[in-house]
């Protein structure tokens, strides 16, 4: 048999998640999070810094939300204009490089072969900014 004649079957990814949490969390503690859906108005990359990228939200409002995210070596900020995300919307603020960040975007973290990726969680556009996820 000669090279053309070989098949070679696809390698299948080595795909690793973290373990799940063994401590339990009570309903009541799960409920204070507020998780909504945010419309991406606006994303750039922060200034001075190598990983975050700052987000101008539509919350549903009517006042922009400003959320910092760790995640420029996962995204450029132009593919992000105008997606629909999930956010937790009651953390108290936190400074980063001097601007307030409103909250935190939800994102799937996982390796493949041995090489971290992260996924924004995105959803359908045709779900309004401010909804709530229950």
């Amino acid at each position: 048999m000669n090279l053309e004649e070989q098949v070679t079957e696809p390698v299948e990814p080595k795909v690793e998640t973290e373990p799940l949490f063994e401590e339990m969390v009570d309903f009541d503690t799960f409920s204070k999070s507020d998780f909504r859906v945010v419309k991406v108005k606006e994303c750039s990359a922060v200034k001075k810094s190598k990983k975050l990228l700052h987000f101008v939200l539509d919350d549903g409002t009517g006042t922009d939300r400003i959320i910092l995210s760790g995640i420029h070596a996962y995204y450029e900020p132009e593919e992000l204009v105008g997606k629909t995300l999930l956010a937790i919307t009651n953390l108290p603020p936190r400074s980063m490089m001097g601007i307030d960040s409103c909250g935190m975007l939800l994102s799937a973290v996982h390796t493949v072969n041995g090489e971290e990726k992260l996924n924004l969680v995105m959803l359908d556009d045709a779900i309004p900014a401010g909804a709530k996820l229950y």
